[in-house]
C-alpha cells in the first residue's frame, strides 16, 4: 500500500504493478519527491523519488543485487518516464524486520 495522503498516478502504477508480479506480503511505497525538490531529477508535481519496501516469496534464495533487479525490470517503463530515483528494502518473508517488531510485541 502507498503511503501518501493523494497518491498519484505513478505510485498507483508502481503499487499495481508489484503487487501483479510479486503477490507481496508486505508492500509500502512512499514519495519521497519532496524531499529532493531542486535537486537533480526532481519535477514539478513530485513522483519523482521514492522508497519502496517490499516482502514477497518471489525473493527467498534470491541475492540483494537480484531482487533489486527484479523489482527494475518491473519498474522498467515508470524509470523510464518519470521516476528518478528508487529506493529499495527487499525481503523474503522470513527476513521481514516487520513480522518480528509484531511477534514481540505479542497479542
Amino acid at each position: 500500500m502507498a503511503d501518501d495522503a493523494a497518491q498519484g498516478e505513478i505510485a498507483s502504477r508502481i503499487e499495481r504493478k508489484l503487487t501483479q508480479e510479486f503477490a507481496p506480503l508486505r508492500l509500502r511505497i512512499v514519495d519521497e519527491s519532496h524531499k529532493h525538490a531542486g535537486h537533480s531529477g526532481w519535477q514539478p508535481g513530485g513522483e519523482t523519488h521514492f522508497r519502496v519496501e517490499i516482502v514477497t516469496a518471489t525473493f527467498i534464495g534470491q541475492s540483494r543485487v537480484a531482487r533489486q533487479r527484479l523489482v527494475y525490470q518491473a519498474l522498467a517503463e515508470e524509470l523510464e518516464e518519470r521516476v528518478h530515483a528508487l529506493t529499495l528494502r527487499t525481503f523474503a518473508p522470513e527476513e521481514d524486520p516487520k513480522k518480528e517488531a509484531m511477534a514481540q510485541a505479542g497479542p
